[in-house]
């Protein structure tokens, strides 16, 4: 069973934000304006998620947010820890900072997320950047605002990593950017310890929550105008082992799909050794369940599959795939992949090649492989070299483009119901929004269609995107 902050813990942060509320009204009265925070996320839609509860807590702490860290009162970065090149970004961002910190010593600085939960990344922060006045790792991250008022009344670096499995702090505020969208975690942190990944060090242990709380938060949403769901969960698979009765994501999805008000309902990320039919069957029978599919499969040779501690192999992956099509007509199918693991040689990519091929994914999410400090891969030498590892990747995204460009050519000519997410940010007149199966489609109209569903017609296909027009009558 899960862990779960006491509500008197939670009780105590509140009133950490009522003192700091108190202390930006008083900079409101001195200074003409509210504080501003600027956030910023690097990461999955976990990490996204998180960043909501951040400024939820910080909009009840009296913070106004922006954009730009030049005139910012307060800059948090939720880190990522997944690939290299997104801590590289973080260090990048952390020496600008520096130099804003010598000219405004009033500018509080933070960290947070999956990056520094690291021990040897935390270490990195406190001995490197000392201008960093802020460090709280994924398991702290309801402790925000005593961890804030500190490092806005102490002279020293607040700094809390603590290892633990992670509890679960329910209730916490929140502050969304969609109206119509929103992300509903239904579980935390993963047991599967594949050994590239750093996730279940930085995330902790798979803990559930109940779908009582589930289903009142999407309940809540619903009765506020959200109408597009995304349950979000390191393996939603795993849902509901670590509960006392028996309920698992299939269950769950079932419950999402009565709540009122709710349309579409997507989901993320699924691991394929624990998709099975009942999921599959709840997916096919709830017509509020988008027909869209993320299943990464990460390789495609058997060899490199053990090597990663996957627990599948490429047959069984691609029976699962050959399910889904057949007990759900027109799915959009999307998968990772991961180039260059260092057991990986180029007969074993041909097997990844191979996968792309016969599944027919409409888009993946390919990375060249990223050594992380503390996982067993982190191990061992690689065969290839860097050249043929890239030139492996880039072989990859020219069959995936092909096979992407067909899946969206099928489109054209048909009348799609569409979520307007908002105008262009570089042409006001043009809109976009998704269809039910996730394709991003651009079209004319006005901003005032921003959160409704409209039919439209698709015009144009491209790689990664459709263009279209209003279908008036819809």
């Amino acid at each position: 069973m899960a862990d779960y902050v006491e509500a008197s813990e939670l009780e105590r942060q509140k009133r950490y934000m009522i003192k700091i509320k108190a202390s930006n009204e008083r900079f409101r009265a001195r200074t003409g304006r509210a504080p501003v925070a600027v956030t910023q996320t690097y990461g999955c839609q976990q990490n996204e998620n998180d960043t909501e509860r951040i400024r939820g807590m910080l909009q009840e702490a009296g913070y106004q947010f922006g954009d730009d860290e030049k005139t910012a009162d307060l800059v948090i970065y939720n880190t990522c820890a997944v690939r290299e090149n997104a801590e590289q970004k973080v260090f990048g961002r952390l020496g600008i900072l520096k130099h804003l910190k010598e000219r405004r010593p009033e500018l509080v600085i933070g960290l947070c997320g999956c990056m520094v939960q690291q021990g040897h990344i935390a270490e990195k922060i406190r001995e490197t950047y000392k201008h960093v006045d802020l460090v709280f790792g994924t398991h702290a991250l309801y402790k925000l605002p005593e961890l804030l008022y500190r490092a806005l009344t102490e002279n020293r670096a607040v700094i809390d990593v603590e290892n633990s499995d992670g509890r679960i702090a329910e209730e916490l505020p929140i502050l969304r950017e969609s109206g119509s969208k929103a992300w509903v975690s239904v579980m935390y942190g993963c047991n599967n310890f594949c050994s590239y990944c750093i996730v279940p060090y930085v995330r902790g242990r798979e803990r559930s929550r109940t779908p009582e709380a589930v289903l009142s938060e999407i309940r809540s949403l619903a009765a506020s105008g959200v109408t597009e769901i995304c349950l979000l969960g390191q393996n939603v698979n795993s849902y509901g082992k670590d509960l006392e009765r028996q309920v698992d994501f299939a269950d769950l999805l079932r419950m999402v799909n009565g709540v009122e008000g709710v349309e579409r309902i997507r989901f993320m990320t699924s691991h394929p050794k624990d998709f099975g039919a009942r999921l599959l069957e709840a997916m096919a029978e709830c017509e509020k369940v988008c027909p869209q599919l993320h299943l990464p499969f990460q390789a495609g040779s058997d060899k490199v599959l053990k090597d990663m501690n996957r627990r599948y192999t490429k047959a069984e992956y691609l029976e699962k795939i050959a399910a889904v099509k057949q007990q759900i007509p027109g799915v959009a199918l999307s998968s990772d992949v991961i180039v260059g693991f260092p057991t990986e040689t180029n007969e074993d990519f041909e097997e990844t090649l191979d996968v792309l091929r016969r599944a027919e994914f409409d888009s993946i999410f390919s990375f060249i492989y990223s050594r992380r400090e503390g996982t067993p891969a982190a191990k061992l030498t690689p065969v290839l070299s860097e050249e043929e590892i890239h030139r492996n990747f880039e072989r990859l995204l020219e069959v995936q483009n092909e096979i992407s460009k067909k899946k969206n050519d099928a489109y054209v000519g048909r009348v799609e119901r569409v979520l307007v997410d908002g105008p262009s940010k570089t042409d006001p007149s043009v809109l976009s929004g998704r269809t039910a199966t996730g394709k991003i489609v651009n079209f004319k109209g006005g901003a005032e269609l921003t959160g409704r569903y409209k039919g439209v017609r698709i015009t144009q296909a491209h790689t990664w995107s459709l263009n279209g027009e209003l279908v008036e009558h819809q």
